[in-house]
């Protein structure tokens, strides 16, 4: 399956004419992808214009934040007609414009809206600050039809929108359509109301609450500040699903705090395509289809569109060990993420990889699997297999133990960080690392 690019039309709902991205996108299979090193289907159609290492007088489109597609919400086959959903999402960087991305990808049928939104969080719930709230509009108007598989791009709309804040991204589709593509486990209260109340600044209608996102898959902002965005491409641990819930203490959201606070360092947005349950090499089973697509095809589908992109940081590969069926080759997990950061680079994009993190005692857990996961971590650290690398097994284990966790850093499962943990993550990251070479390529 290719990329479908460029500019396309649909009819709309009220029989006006919107402005589609389209991009294909392929639901998982359960199947394996295929192995590293062999010829398989290329989801990069061609690799993205060069990007500037400065932004430009305008300003630069950058991501603020974004949620990787997990799958479509069971329960939903008709959609949620005359629904409003009000999603709550994080930004890591500021900028005077905004757009936001709206995604059917597991959608069996085309989705219309008739009223998208978007504001400021007046307090982290379903209120919006007074007088931010703006209608999007795509393309001739403010409706707009996703069909199956695609995504769509709102045109800009000017708003202040401060770094570390939350906004409410609000869609309204009266109409009934295909399964709801949703991300399942966001750490986040979102709202739903029942018919259009996407323009209304009160969030008194919006009296059900709900843990995952829906349709909304990116935000984007023109920045005059921020040097690009790096997107972190993981699982569970990337997703922060034992962090707590609300508090944004993900390792990413504290990731772009170093990137705001600290002096010296590149000025990047942070992106989370984390998926809970993801693997390198094998797509989620048919069974649990919301683990995702492989990280060898999601740096296709998730990744590489995104906005102002520089660099991936790849937290993958302890699935692929320790879930069945597992992987006991760590020869075909390295020549994975080696396939990965060529196709990366293919893209004009940088890889930093992270080392594969404790999980004694864990579920999982065999003397076998700790044996194939030090092979693996000893070929990352050799070098010759990312552009560089972030050490989280060192950042998090224990050194009385180190097959396990510091015990300060986990949750209670062996395997998922605490909040303590979600920070060593972040100050583990060598942010000199993000984007080495900013200087040299601006000269």
């Amino acid at each position: 399956m290719g990329v479908v690019t460029g500019r396309r039309e649909f009819g709309l709902l009220a029989g006006a004419t919107a402005v589609v991205l389209g991009v294909l996108v392929a639901v998982g299979t359960g199947q394996e992808a295929p192995a590293a090193g062999e010829r398989h289907e290329k989801l990069i159609a061609e690799p993205p214009p060069t990007r500037s290492v400065t932004p430009a007088a305008g300003g630069e489109w950058v991501g603020t934040w974004s949620a990787a597609p997990t799958g479509p919400e069971p329960g939903t086959d008709g959609g949620l007609p005359d629904r409003s959903i009000r999603n709550v999402v994080h930004t890591s960087v500021g900028g005077g414009e905004v757009r936001v991305e709206l995604t059917n990808q597991y959608g069996g049928r085309s989705v219309g809206f008739s009223n998208v939104t978007v504001a400021l969080s007046a307090d982290g719930g379903p209120n919006a600050l007074p007088g931010s709230m703006r209608r999007l509009t795509f393309g001739d108007g403010t409706s707009v039809l996703v069909p199956p598989g695609e995504r769509v791009l709102s045109d800009p709309v000017r708003l202040d929108v401060p770094a570390d804040a939350d906004l409410l991204v609000t869609v309204y589709a009266p109409e009934a359509s295909g399964s709801v593509t949703q991300h399942r486990m966001a750490q986040q209260n979102s709202f739903l109301a029942t018919g259009d109340a996407a323009g209304e600044e009160s969030g008194a209608a919006f009296t059900e609450v709900t843990g995952a996102w829906r349709y909304v898959s990116s935000v984007q902002v023109l920045s005059q500040t921020a040097e690009g965005s790096v997107a972190v491409l993981g699982d569970s641990l990337t997703d922060g699903i034992t962090s707590t819930p609300g508090a944004n203490r993900r390792w990413t959201d504290l990731l772009a705090e170093r990137l705001r606070a600290e002096p010296e360092v590149p000025r990047l947005a942070v992106l989370n395509q984390g998926i809970s349950g993801n693997r390198l090499l094998l797509d989620g089973d048919p069974t649990r289809q919301y683990n995702g697509a492989s990280g060898l095809r999601r740096l296709g589908l998730d990744v590489v569109h995104q906005a102002g992109l520089r660099t991936v940081v790849l937290q993958l590969g302890i699935n692929d060990i320790s879930a069945p069926p597992q992987q006991t080759d760590p020869a075909a997990v390295v020549a994975a993420m080696r396939e990965l950061t060529a196709e990366a680079h293919e893209a004009g994009l940088r890889v930093v990889g992270a080392t594969l993190t404790p999980f004694a005692g864990h579920g999982n857990f065999t003397a076998e699997r700790e044996r194939v996961r030090q092979l693996v971590n000893a070929e990352i650290r050799a070098g010759g297999v990312f552009d560089a690398v972030v050490d989280f097994d060192l950042a998090l284990r224990d050194p009385a133990r180190p097959q396990s966790l510091l015990p300060a850093y986990d949750s209670g499962d062996g395997l998922h960080p605490s909040d303590a943990g979600f920070a060593a993550m972040a100050h583990a990251v060598p942010l000199s690392e993000l984007v080495p070479d900013i200087e040299e390529q601006a000269l």
